[in-house]
């Protein structure tokens, strides 16, 4: 088997195929984790929470004696926009480690015939929820220090061309706007290689029992060569619920009687269609991490056997061409 023989469609033939032969399972599965997730983010287009204006509210607040009475904002709503911002928060993490390691263990089951039912994905999740969250923060971390790191650089670099040059060239301008764009393009570069060498720790977690900074070498490990593949998951899967955000963004009605009625009959296919993405989404990724252990030849005799059976190519008097044999 060679990496060159795992391509897209390969992969989400295969995600397909596990989730028509067991479709009221993954069903059941997108409406108690997927879905929720889904309606918290498209609700956020409804009912936008900004930072900024949480900010100006309680900054203003703070010169309550300074304001006429009119025009004070009241204390309570920047505490509520908070609140709902935070509980929020909390929910779309649970609902969505929740989906990874339930769907991640359905789809690894019924890859090679075994039962796949719920109490086997509520175990599932019990078990990875707390590592799977432990490798988020780890990863996190290692971000942060990474901008942190650029940060410090970047300004070294400020303080001592201001040395260097004088302080009469004008950092604030041109200048210092071209060395910001190259940092965030920098960074940018930095997040999206490290994005597709860690691609696989989350399914290396749920099914390895991995976590902290184990999920992430290994995952460096086992996506060589199929770095394309993964950049072609993360980009159809990234750009399609980004296209739907925008068009549902675009169509909601202003603001009237009965608007909010209004506002969810157009957003519930959206959510409906987002769910189907995310769900896969995870598919295809435990489907790779399959094939990526194939290529390393650690999969057993027999599941080895079935997973080249997927890539054996042949010809047909017309050229070489890829068949595939379900299994």
């Amino acid at each position: 088997m060679s990496a060159h023989n795992i391509n897209l469609s390969l992969v989400f033939s295969d995600a397909r195929r596990v989730i028509n032969a067991n479709r009221r399972h993954f069903m059941t599965l997108s409406l108690l984790f997927v879905l929720p997730q889904s309606a918290i983010v498209y609700s956020s287009f409804s009912k936008p929470i900004s930072f900024t204006s949480t900010y100006s509210r309680s900054f203003s607040s703070s010169f309550k004696p300074l304001l006429p009475e009119s025009e004070t904002p009241p204390a309570h709503k920047s505490t509520d926009s908070i609140s709902t911002l935070v509980i929020s928060s909390l929910f779309l993490i649970i609902f969505s480690l929740s989906s990874i390691a339930s769907v991640t263990s359905s789809i690894l089951n019924g890859f090679f015939g075994e039962t796949v039912n719920l109490a086997s994905s509520l175990k599932c999740i019990m078990v990875s929820f707390f590592p799977l969250t432990a490798t988020h923060i780890v990863s996190m971390m290692i971000l942060g220090l990474i901008v942190f790191t650029v940060a410090g650089l970047a300004g070294i670099i400020y303080a001592t061309g201001g040395i260097l040059f004088g302080a009469g060239i004008d950092f604030r301008g041109v200048y210092l706007l071209g060395f910001i764009i190259l940092l965030v393009v920098l960074l940018t570069g930095v997040f999206i290689y490290l994005q597709l060498k860690w691609y696989l720790a989350d399914v290396i977690v749920v099914v390895e029992s991995k976590w902290g900074f184990a999920p992430l070498t290994r995952s460096c490990y086992l996506i060589q060569g199929t770095k394309t593949v993964a950049f072609s998951i993360s980009v159809l899967f990234a750009v399609l619920p980004a296209i739907m955000s925008l068009l549902f963004s675009s169509s909601m009605p202003t603001p009237v009687i009965g608007g909010s009625v209004i506002s969810w009959k157009i957003s519930l296919p959206c959510v409906a269609i987002a769910t189907m993405l995310r769900v896969y989404s995870i598919a295809a990724t435990a489907v790779l991490f399959i094939y990526c252990k194939g290529l390393r030849g650690e999969l057993a005799a027999e599941t080895a056997d079935e997973v080249a059976l997927r890539l054996i190519p042949y010809n047909d008097g017309y050229g070489k061409k890829e068949h595939k044999v379900v299994v």
